[in-house]
This record gives C-alpha cells, structure tokens and sequence, in this order.
C-alpha cells in the first residue's frame, strides 16, 4: 500500500457511562456496551490500520480503500486488539485470500490527556492546476515503530487559492507525536484531485516543540519544499510558506479526571405528588406499593440513585415533593421535604429516601397542580452558590419522577435555560402511560431549548426517559439510559467555565 495511505485511524471509545466508584480504577476489559455497574474499559485506545498491497479495484486508476471496523458486542468478537500489533490476511467475501493483500492494527493507549490546537495556513504554494489555482491540503505523519510515516491528521481541502488558510484543528498530542514533544513530524501539502491523484506540492519536517514556538502576533513560517524541483533547479526557493499561526498544548480533562480530582455529584430528588398519580391504597395508582415492597417511583430511585451515590462522599441527599396538600393547614406545596423536615431535608443514603417516601405517603393529600419550576429553581439556587468557589468541586443533579403534563410549561422552560448556567443537571423519569410531549420537548437533544423570552440554554442539560420502556428490563438497563448524557454534560460546564479538575497538572 502506498505510504500516504497509511492512516491512524482514532477508533476512542470515551467510556462515559457512570460507574460505582468501587470499580472504576480496575476495569480491564473492552465492553463498551457493558451494563452500569460491569467492569469494563475506561481508558481511550487509538487504532492505527495500515494496508498492504490492496486489490487494484479501479479501471482507470487506483483503489480508493477504506476501512470499516465492525465490533460485536455480545458475540464471540469483543476483543478487538489483543496485543500491540497485530497483521493478517484480507479475505474475499467467500472465504479466499485477496490476492496478497494484508491489513495490520496497532493499538495505543491514550493515557495522556494532552490535545495540541494547531491554526494552519499557507502563502504563495505552487499553482497545479491548469485552468485555475491551487486546491491545497496538509497531511501530517509521525513516524511509526517499523520506521515508516504514519499518517495521524489531514486537514480540510481549501479550493482554488494559493494561500490557504486552514480552519483550526485539535488532536490528541499522543496522537500526533506520542506525547514526545521532540519527535520529528513531517507534514506534507499536496493539490486535491478528485480522482484521488493528487499532486505534491511539498514538504517539511518540524516538532511540536517548534511549533508551539508560534504566537498570535509572530507566527512560525516554514518553507514547503519539493525535493525533485530543488534537484533539478538551481534556483529553486521553495514551493511556497506553510505557517504556523498559533500552536497550544492544552489538557483534555474526562469525566474521570474531575471525579477522581474530587467533585461531588449532589443528588436531589423531586417527586410527583399529584392527584393523576391516583390514591396510594389503591392497587392502580402509580404510588401504590405492590407485596414486593416497590412500585414505579421507587424503582426509578433505586436504578439512579445507587449509581450516583457512589459520587457523593456524605451520601446524605435532599428529598423533595410537590403537588400536595400538607399538614395541619392542607396547603398545596411544591417543593416540600418528603421527611417533614424543611430545614433539613436530607436522607441518609438511596434506603434512606426510600424510608422517607413510604412514610410520608399516609399523610399527604395528592392535589396538584404539576408545577415543575419550583423544584427547579430550588436546587438551581444551590447550584448558583457552587459557581462562588473557584474550583470544580460540586456538580448538581435534580432527579424528578412524574407521572404527567406539566401545568407550568413557560416558567419551566425559563428555569431550566437559567439552570443552562450553572453546574446542575436535570433527570426526568416519567412513570405510568401518560403523555410524555412536554418532558421530551425539555429534553434539548433534537432542537435548543428556549425561555418564553427567546433566550436559548447555553447547554443542554435535561435527559428525559419514560419508565414504562423499561418497566422489564434489568434496573441496569434503566439507569444506563437515565445517566447516559451526565458525564458529558459535567465535563462540558467545567469546559466552558476553564475549571481544571482540582489538583490537576499544568499542560
């Protein structure tokens, strides 16, 4: 296969699902479909997949190969590499070999969590095309165990100019040069064709080392030279200035790094007592608890919260409820300590919400409306005090179990974009078999939300899903899909905020 063709292929599984603690530091193996709560791989691994001598599928010209990698998650092939390098024999869709072709896999671990940014652009390169301009690209290579260029990143393709300017690029620093920031890297430009002919234009060595040399206000100029043209020439230059316009090393923080550098999920749980839930005695209501000591509400508070209490070093979680009639006056609430005990909240632990919701159930008329804002902007106000400290030390998760409609749509659409700030997320878990329209329209996944005021969340930061998809599947299953958008939704706000994880190394 023709070196340039040779290409590190980042096949990263990021590993995000959230874990009890107890396992994350020792999961060996590679399942990432793996339930919450199995041991599996939490690292990133890079696959690096070269070809050689491929099968001429083209008349007219070259193969244009690429590689599909198919992973089977409960067959027989989960393991994808088993050793650093592997190489074997391509086969034909009915069992023989094609021709010589051979295919090889590398695996690395990236256990350096640096990223380099790179800003590229290019003055004066060779014009190659006959009737216009240029169609310039940049293909960056580190060199590999064997000796040969691998190829790591190509940039976007600029059409018809000469001076090119690339759009802005970030890549892992494992990736682009093993970590070592002396390495050599040859970055070579070359004239898009779209018969996949494309001309050389030229080349150059350089480091990360040297390019991190470029600043905003004197970037690094380097000359593109093509080696045939200097030999024959005499006053050969250059074929063009590849610049380096700004080069930074920054540290790719996961969900992992801000865990383990000790930032505490905050639980909170808001539940739905209103009047469509039905009377508790009753077998058909919602809130009923069946012989087996469970019902919809306390299945959803069991599947998340045993996972997020291993997050939280206290364990000691503020339980809420709304649309009730309290005692002694029988005022509607909605946002009232399901332990009766407003200036302190908390329970001890998942069992001690637990105890907290089949006690107060005997003595509190469900009403309603189904006002969510309230619940909302309570443990935003929290949430609010967190951004105080100049650290990322506190995440805050709202956990609300409803059966229905939401009565104050408006008010909650403001209050979850206002929320779209702060360190705080927001699980909705609809139980029973109503219509769920309004939760998935909070969940921002298919369109921004927006505040009846027309501002947009800066983020989205609402998960919504419907118990009854889940009502026989393993309390795995459940919480895998409840937690599913959380980590990233952490990593994303200490992201925009540049909160490192606390402790955490200069890049």
């Amino acid at each position: 296969m023709h070196e340039q063709q040779r290409s590190s292929a980042s096949v990263r599984d990021h590993c995000l699902e959230l874990l009890p603690l107890e396992s994350m530091a020792y999961t060996v193996t590679s399942t990432p479909a793996g339930p919450v709560g199995s041991q599996y791989c939490v690292c990133k691994v890079e696959l690096s997949i070269c070809g050689q001598n491929l099968l001429d599928r083209d008349v007219t010209s070259k193969s244009d190969p690429f590689c599909v990698l198919f992973m089977e998650v409960n067959g027989k092939w989960v393991e994808i590499v088993s050793s650093k390098k592997i190489t074997r024999t391509l086969l034909l869709g009915n069992g023989k070999p094609a021709g010589k072709g051979m295919i090889t896999i590398a695996a690395q671990e990236l256990s350096d969590n640096r990223v380099i940014t790179l800003s590229m652009a290019g003055r004066k390169l060779d014009k190659k095309d006959l009737f216009g301009k240029s169609d310039p690209f940049l293909e960056f290579y580190k060199p590999g165990d064997d000796g040969k260029w691998m190829l790591v990143h190509r940039t976007e393709v600029i059409k018809y100019t000469l001076d090119p300017v690339w759009k802005p690029f970030t890549v892992p620093l494992v990736s682009l040069c093993d970590g070592d920031v002396e390495k050599p890297i040859k970055v070579m430009c070359y004239d898009y064709d779209s018969d996949g002919g494309h001309d050389f234009i030229g080349e150059f060595q350089t480091s990360v080392a040297r390019m991190c040399e470029a600043q905003d206000a004197s970037p690094l100029e380097l000359e593109c030279i093509n080696p045939k043209k200097q030999k024959k020439k005499k006053n050969y230059k250059n074929s063009g200035i590849i610049i380096v316009k700004s080069c930074k090393i920054t540290r790719d923080f996961s969900f992992l790094d801000y865990i383990l550098g000790g930032c505490q999920l905050m639980f909170t749980v808001g539940i739905d007592f209103t009047a469509s839930n039905g009377n508790p005695r009753d077998p058909s209501s919602l809130h009923y608890i069946n012989p087996m000591g469970t019902n919809e509400y306390l299945s959803a508070i069991w599947a998340v919260g045993q996972i997020i209490q291993d997050y939280d070093s206290d364990k000691m979680f503020p339980a809420l409820g709304f649309g009730a009639q309290l005692p002694p006056d029988w005022k509607v609430s909605h946002e009232f300590a399901i332990n009766f005990n407003p200036t302190n909240p908390f329970c001890s632990g998942v069992e001690g919400i637990v105890q907290a919701y089949s006690a107060c159930l005997p003595h509190i008329r469900f009403y309603g409306p189904t006002n969510f804002s309230p619940i909302v902007n309570h443990v935003a106000r929290f949430a609010a005090q967190a951004t105080q400290q100049e650290a990322a030390s506190q995440y805050f998760i709202l956990l609300i179990i409803t059966d229905g409609v939401i009565s104050d749509m408006d008010e909650t659409r403001h209050a979850v974009v206002q929320a779209s700030k702060l360190p705080m997320s927001i699980i909705i878990v609809g139980v029973g078999n109503a219509d769920f329209a309004a939760m998935e329209f909070l969940d921002g996944d298919s369109r921004v939300l927006r505040s009846y005021t027309g501002e947009e969340a800066v983020r989205d930061i609402v998960q919504f899903v419907p118990f009854r998809d889940f009502r026989n599947a393993p309390k795995e299953t459940l919480a895998k899909a409840v937690l599913a958008e959380l980590p990233q939704q952490v990593v994303q706000y200490f992201k925009h905020q540049n909160l490192p994880p606390i402790n955490s190394e200069p890049a």
